[in-house]
């Protein structure tokens, strides 16, 4: 058998805007912020895929049959089917179970010329979801046959209709959550059989079956589709009220208690349709569930931008400390490496930046921040005694690092002060300007101890040096916007041109300049409103490295222009950011990624 198809105004940044506060009405009976849950399933081009193959190992078994039906609405608008030579012997236990015999695919297409008209039936329509029963299964012997024939897997979303069985109709609603089970249990029209065309088209009724269960329990989206592993609790479904009537518009929320205390605070592009998310099945997060039994309102406070709502949620996060957020809820526990303003300088890791000093982080953790202690340490001769310099003679006495040999400073005071500055400076300019005698030292150290197979100490190095180029990366990007008094930049938006204001690297202003407005006016009213931010000590005297970073993103972001700026904005030319790709080398990964 052959192949066959069928064609069926200006904002500022304050914490405290006037607030709308949803209150429960009378009682009912019965990522991390995520991305903002809202494409409609009525509008997604679902493809339904089945195969038929020689065994259950995507590497030693092959595919004999493919069957893939495309609906839209509910309704199969195109299929495709075909045999497949599979270029080996069909089991007979498997021609038991499929009918498909070795004569049946002996004048069928090799997959290699079957693959690419497949993914084109994937992909025609942009955005398609692959669907398939146990997904897993089919999508691993896909991709190992495109491995094999060198073509590359497109990475279409997936919905997985076992997984939706498993989490909406629990035994014994069902005896178990085979295709043939499911078909009977929704009265399809096709019965599946082993082949894969039939099973597909019953894959489509019980997709369809499986979605109408989700429309009462307030899902209509994919991306929440796509998320539900267990039914809502009575607790989330009796307040998924609490979301009627609030803004589509960007902004923070933030879930609150009987008492009016907060217990979470979240950011989205539609707060309406991400609140509503949290009161259905599409939230699995324990800790989440537990959470949306305890609320009582909702605060929406809507921004005009994503990045002023990105801002606001951090600085409430910090403010507030609700106890259902895990991240940014204390950036005052922040680490930096510090290079001290001594006689004779050391390095230090401390809580908070208080001076010119040159400092490296900030790091989430002691860890980290002494790793990339290490590092420097590795490379450059500094002291490690926390003793203030005496007569060499007492210092001698009190230094135990010195003997024990561990530390090989000149703490003995023998060594002139003018010879002990050079390496000072040395580690100053590492921290601020460029990294290289520590990127050089250490990577020397790991490539002499991988050629002696001391891989372990090789792998060892290799993090501290990651470690002080990342820290040694944020504070120089921070540093650098710190240091500009007043920068206007704008980018195009949907609705117009997003305008901010960023003052000694905090926002201080954002809007957004739609059609028809003066752009002059405009600017002249978004900056006198601005908040006034005076300079500061350190990479982020006036908000949180977070703050700086989201800021540093949205600036960089291509088709991003700068209207206005007041000093410089520079960054040195061999700067630890001239190192990315290191930086993302202990993980494996490219820095685009």
């Amino acid at each position: 058998m052959g192949r066959t198809c069928s064609r069926k105004d200006s904002v500022t940044t304050s914490d405290y805007p006037d607030r709308v506060v949803r209150q429960p009405a009378a009682p009912l009976t019965g990522q991390t912020s995520l991305d903002d849950l809202g494409t409609p399933l009525s509008g997604v081009t679902f493809v339904v895929v089945d195969l038929e193959t020689t065994g259950t190992s995507a590497s030693r078994s092959r595919i004999t049959e493919i069957g893939a039906v495309r609906v839209r609405g509910g309704r199969i608008v195109d299929e495709y089917t075909t045999l497949v030579d599979p270029g080996v012997l069909i089991p007979a236990n498997i021609t038991l179970l499929t009918g498909i015999t070795q004569s049946m695919v002996a004048t069928a297409p090799p997959i290699g010329k079957v693959l690419p008209d497949l993914l084109g039936f994937l992909t025609a329509d942009p955005g398609s979801v692959l669907v398939a029963h146990n997904a897993p299964f089919d999508i691993g012997f896909l991709k190992a046959a495109c491995e094999r024939e060198g073509l590359e897997w497109p990475e279409p979303p997936v919905v997985d209709t076992l997984r939706l069985a498993r989490a909406l109709l629990p035994v014994p609603q069902v005896r178990n959550h085979r295709l043939g089970t499911l078909a009977a249990f929704f009265g399809t029209s096709v019965t599946p059989d082993h082949r894969a065309l039939e099973d597909a088209r019953a894959t489509v009724e019980v997709l369809n079956g499986l979605i109408a269960r989700l429309a009462p329990m307030g899902i209509t989206g994919l991306e929440e589709l796509r998320a539900v592993t267990r039914p809502a609790t009575r607790a989330q479904r009796a307040r998924r009220h609490l979301a009627d009537g609030l803004p589509e518009s960007p902004g923070v929320y933030v879930f609150t208690d009987a008492r009016g205390q907060s217990l979470y605070v979240g950011k989205s592009k539609n707060l309406r349709r991400r609140v509503a998310s949290y009161f259905t099945a599409a939230e699995s997060r324990r800790r989440i569930r537990e959470m949306a039994g305890l609320v009582h309102a909702v605060t929406p406070i809507v921004c005009t931008t994503e990045l002023e709502a990105s801002v606001r949620e951090l600085r409430i996060i910090a403010e507030r400390k609700p106890p259902f957020n895990r991240r940014s809820r204390n950036p005052e526990n922040a680490r930096w490496v510090r290079l001290t303003t001594e006689a004779y300088p050391r390095l230090s890791v401390v809580r908070a930046v208080r001076d010119e000093a040159p400092h490296i982080g900030p790091y989430g953790s002691a860890r980290d921040a002494d790793a990339a202690k290490e590092a420097l340490l590795h490379a450059l001769p500094l002291r490690q005694c926390t003793h203030t310099f005496a007569p060499p003679e007492r210092v001698v006495a009190r230094c135990v690092l010195a003997q024990l040999g561990r530390c090989g400073a000149p703490c003995d005071g023998t060594e002139p002060l003018d010879a002990y500055t050079v390496h000072a400076e040395a580690a100053r300019t590492a921290m601020t300007t460029d990294p290289s005698v520590v990127v050089d030292a250490l990577t020397d150290s790991i490539r002499a101890l991988a050629a002696q197979l001391r891989y372990e100490e090789a792998a060892s190095l290799r993090d501290r040096l990651v470690a002080f180029l990342r820290g040694a990366r944020r504070a120089q990007r921070l540093r650098a916007l710190s240091v500009v008094p007043h920068l206007v930049a704008s980018r195009p938006g949907k609705t117009g041109w997003e305008t901010i204001v960023v003052r000694h690297g905090r926002l201080a202003a954002g809007a957004v300049l739609t059609p028809g407005t003066e752009p002059t006016a405009f600017l002249n009213s978004l900056t006198a409103t601005a908040e006034r931010v005076p300079a500061g000590i350190g990479p982020v005297p006036n908000a949180t490295a977070e703050e700086g970073e989201l800021i540093l993103d949205w600036l960089t972001t291509p088709g991003t222009r700068l209207v206005e700026i007041e000093g410089e904005w520079t960054c040195p030319l061999r700067s630890a950011e001239a190192h990315t790709r290191m930086t993302h080398w202990a993980h494996g990964r490219d820095p685009a990624q």
